[in-house]
């Protein structure tokens, strides 16, 4: 009699304790993985064991290529349980951790990237690290088995020069990430000026986008040239940027059918994706598209702001109101399986009617535009939807429609991405701004409705009001212990946001609380600028200051503009104050690498005016005082403040009286325009 035997699932090593998604894939690896803590970093010095560092998150496709290489194959397992002591770390969860690490590997490998695998000394310092290694010789690599040989046989016969070797480069790192010291250097338009030109220089006047493969949108980049079209009155920068929107909607970085942003291209001509969508990115291209709404008065870049937040809304928000991190590139086992169409597929599906006005539009050919490079059996004749033939009658625009929604429908029914359902503070407050503002800007009560939730989400789960703490991660009921600066600045942002588009004083007095528990934990009172994480970190073996906004904005870029526009509301010195030594700290990287800080550009921008302060004075709730609110964020201006006349906002403010109802003030320093209940006029004013 045959019986049928079921292989007994691996056993499950110390990462099935944690909440990281990411980790959490990793738990039924044969490798002996710690998470980062203590337990592994005694474990190291008690058996004088480097410790394999390897460092990378949920969606990222690399990590996941390795993973089923490397870290599910046994013998290589073996040589990591043996010789080392290996942890694990989400760099989303660590993004403190990972800005040491990477940026080591930066300066001794020249590129950087996940997954991040650096060799330290059982004191955390590095030594040796690298990206992504292969299982055997190729990419005119060493092997990842040859390298752990190597290291474990040096770790053997000259481990003192490597402790000496670490020590060295650990004293170059604390130089290189201590940040600058204040300088002489005066704070000027010029810097604006030089910034903008280097940012037009790099323009791509074919495809858009600031320069060539692979091609990130980076948000802060754009979103400053509209400011700075607007500071020199430099039509061509708008027109950039425009493009730039335009040509990103119909790529295939933008999800066609379902809405939001894959996280960049692998081309210039923002063509084919890498696949995964991260919460990051989505905010701040929303925020980007509704501003190139306010400055162009085009409703397709609205339309595309709706698309974003839409797409939030119905895939990635928590039935409580806080929004998810990202969704995997991959499904099952293949990137971009979920997205992409064959035209056989599509010929199946759709009428023929439809199938001639859809693929003529998407550009689906038989032989497919993206092979999938990391897979030994790649799918044939794969399409990512891009925009290829726009120009579509009446009629054919009718039978898109119909096309795109049974699209949308049938892939609604394949195996999703992986979603990272883990809440991060810093990333919520972004995407909290964003839902506020297009409240606002937009007049959708939906999006207020999502950015209240939201915030009432963040103030339940992971702000302790006793202690004025605000965790980084909440994932299953459960916080993490991480304090990062980012959290603060992200959220102070958000909120005010919201406050700037409801008036609601709890918001703000929310605000002026994030603010004042940032300014204690992070702020260096002596230089100015801010640290990435509190000084009672234990576990880093020193202190950052982040100054590179990239694809996600640095801590510091967004507490300064985030308190100068904290300052204008308030008139609180102290906000000010610390905004003003902060951009000052970072005066000469503005003026010398100013494409390392965009989102810091344009809180130079914001601080070389005194802002428009636009002070409603009526009852937040009342339908007249909405309209002058949407009124108010309907132009772009964006070196304003709206506030409301209750509550802590700036003395004068308190002083101007409603008048039968809801008027707005237009306010610099102590002198008001004539008051005004009209929201055309507001516009009028403003622009």
């Amino acid at each position: 009699m045959k019986t049928n035997v079921t292989a007994a699932p691996p056993r499950a090593n110390r990462l099935a304790r944690e909440k990281s998604p990411y980790l959490l894939q990793h738990a039924h690896n044969p490798v002996d993985w710690y998470p980062w803590g203590e337990e592994a970093f005694a474990r190291a010095r008690r058996e004088n064991k480097p410790i394999f560092l390897s460092i990378g998150y949920s969606t990222c496709h690399w990590c996941h290529v390795m993973e089923r290489e490397s870290f599910e194959n046994e013998a290589i397992a073996r040589l990591l349980n043996e010789h080392f002591v290996s942890i694990k770390v989400d760099r989303e969860e660590r993004p403190d951790v990972d800005k040491i690490y990477m940026t080591f590997v930066q300066a001794t490998t020249g590129s950087g990237g996940w997954p991040l695998n650096v060799f330290l000394t059982p004191d955390l310092k590095p030594f040796y690290g690298g990206t992504y290694f292969p299982p055997d010789n190729r990419y005119g690599r060493a092997s990842f088995p040859q390298v752990l040989e190597h290291i474990a046989r040096l770790w053997q016969e000259r481990r003192q020069e490597i402790v000496a070797s670490a020590q060295e480069l650990s004293d170059r790192l604390q130089a290189a990430l201590g940040g600058p010291t204040p300088g002489p250097l005066l704070l000027t338009p010029d810097i604006l000026r030089a910034a903008g030109r280097l940012f037009k220089a790099a323009y791509d006047p074919q495809h858009g986008g600031f320069g060539g493969a692979p091609k990130f949108p980076q948000p802060s980049v754009p979103a400053f040239l509209l400011r700075y079209a607007r500071r020199f009155r430099d039509e061509e920068a708008v027109q950039m940027v425009l493009h730039t929107c335009e040509r990103m909607a119909a790529g295939g970085i933008h999800d066609q059918l379902g809405g939001g942003f894959a996280r960049y291209a692998v081309d210039a001509q923002w063509l084919v994706p890498h696949f995964e969508k991260m919460l990051y990115d989505n905010a701040q291209l929303a925020q980007l598209y509704l501003d190139a709404f306010l400055a162009s008065g085009r409703e397709q870049f609205a339309a595309i702001a709706r698309d974003t937040l839409d797409y939030l809304l119905r895939d990635m928000t928590h039935p409580d109101g806080g929004f998810y991190s990202a969704e995997d590139a991959d499904s099952e086992g293949h990137e971009g399986k979920f997205y992409c169409w064959t035209r056989a597929e599509l010929q199946q599906l759709l009428s023929p009617e439809e199938f001639a006005v859809a693929t003529r539009y998407f550009g689906v050919t038989e032989q497919g535009n993206f092979l999938d490079h990391s897979h030994p059996n790649p799918l044939p004749g794969q399409n990512v939807l891009s925009v290829v033939n726009p120009n579509l009658d009446q009629r054919e625009r009718t039978l898109l429609d119909a096309a795109k929604q049974k699209m949308f429908a049938a892939r609604t029914r394949r195996v999703r991405p992986q979603r990272d359902e883990k809440i991060l503070a810093s990333w919520n407050g972004l995407m909290l701004g964003a839902f506020a503002r297009a409240g606002a800007i937009l007049g959708e009560p939906r999006y207020r409705d999502a950015a209240e939730r939201n915030l009432t989400f963040l103030r339940a789960n992971l702000w302790d009001a006793a202690t004025r703490t605000l965790h980084h991660r909440w994932r299953d009921g459960e916080c993490d212990t991480a304090q990062l600066l980012e959290d603060y600045a992200c959220v102070l942002d958000g909120a005010l946001h919201l406050y700037e588009a409801t008036l609601q004083p709890a918001h703000l007095e929310f605000a002026i609380a994030v603010a004042n528990a940032m300014l204690e934990r992070f702020y260096d009172r002596e230089n100015g600028g801010f640290w990435q994480s509190a000084p009672d970190a234990p576990d880093l073996i020193l202190r950052v200051k982040d100054d590179y906004d990239g694809a996600e904005p640095s801590g510091n870029s967004v507490a300064t503009l985030a308190l100068l526009r904290l300052a204008g509301i308030t008139a609180d010195k102290n906000f000010r104050n610390a905004a003003d030594a902060t951009l000052r700290l970072y005066a000469q990287r503005l003026r010398d690498l100013p494409q390392a800080m965009p989102w810091m550009l344009g809180a130079l921008d914001f601080w070389l005016d005194e802002p428009a302060r636009v002070v409603i004075a009526g009852d937040p709730g009342r339908p007249q005082t909405r309209a002058l609110i949407q009124a108010a964020h309907s132009v772009y201006q964006p070196n304003k403040v709206v506030l409301g006349n209750a509550g802590p906002v700036e003395p004068f403010a308190r002083t101007l009286p409603s008048k039968n109802g809801a008027v707005v003030y237009l306010c610099t320093g102590q002198s008001c325009q004539p008051p005004t209940n009209d929201p055309a006029r507001l516009r009028e004013m403003l622009r």
